[in-house]
């Protein structure tokens, strides 16, 4: 598994590039170790849907997913449209797993993507689950990170206190994640 970067780390600020070279060495390495990054998080922690590819150090424009059916990857994934409704939720990252943040995301978003191997797709109509979730990763693209759209300065809590009191503070959202794992 790749060293996670943590919240502080410089390179989660910045923008990532667009992958040009679907089929050389280097993307798909990079490719295969972010996915490998994916599967190894889930299988230690329990959690985890979806992780970018600056969350490991590569600067380039790849998300790695598993919703509950295997890891597969998304390349210079652009958000086509916006529902325009909003719903808040607590948002967490592998970059700073101890703290989720109260945010508000679209409640659906059309995408336009492509494979591994460079073929154009459309995921229309995502769901609460998958907006939330590619709208967290794509930010993660662009060099914005969860604690950049708290909703106010009370909404950033540690994961524990969370626990602790996860009927006081899911009384505060709209909508919770659902695990895959």
């Amino acid at each position: 598994m790749c060293e996670i970067l943590l919240l502080g780390n410089p390179l989660l600020r910045e923008r990532s590039s667009t992958v040009t070279e679907f089929d050389s060495k280097e993307t798909l390495s990079q490719i295969a170790q972010l996915k490998k990054t994916l599967d190894e998080f889930r299988r230690e922690n329990g959690f985890g849907r979806g992780i970018a590819a600056p969350q490991i150090g590569i600067l380039k424009r790849i998300i790695a997913l598993d919703l509950g059916k295997g890891s597969f990857v998304i390349v210079n994934p652009q958000i086509v449209s916006v529902s325009g409704f909003k719903f808040t939720m607590w948002d967490d990252c592998m970059s700073f797993p101890d703290l989720l943040v109260r945010l508000e995301r679209d409640s659906s978003i059309d995408l336009k993507y492509r494979d591994e191997i460079g073929i154009e797709h459309e995921w229309l109509n995502l769901g609460h689950a998958e907006s939330e979730l590619l709208q967290h990763e794509i930010d993660h693209l662009d060099g914005i990170l969860a604690i950049d759209h708290a909703i106010d300065a009370s909404s950033i809590i540690y994961r524990r206190e969370y626990e602790k009191n996860r009927e006081y503070f899911d009384r505060l959202v709209d909508y919770n994640i659902k695990p895959t794992v």
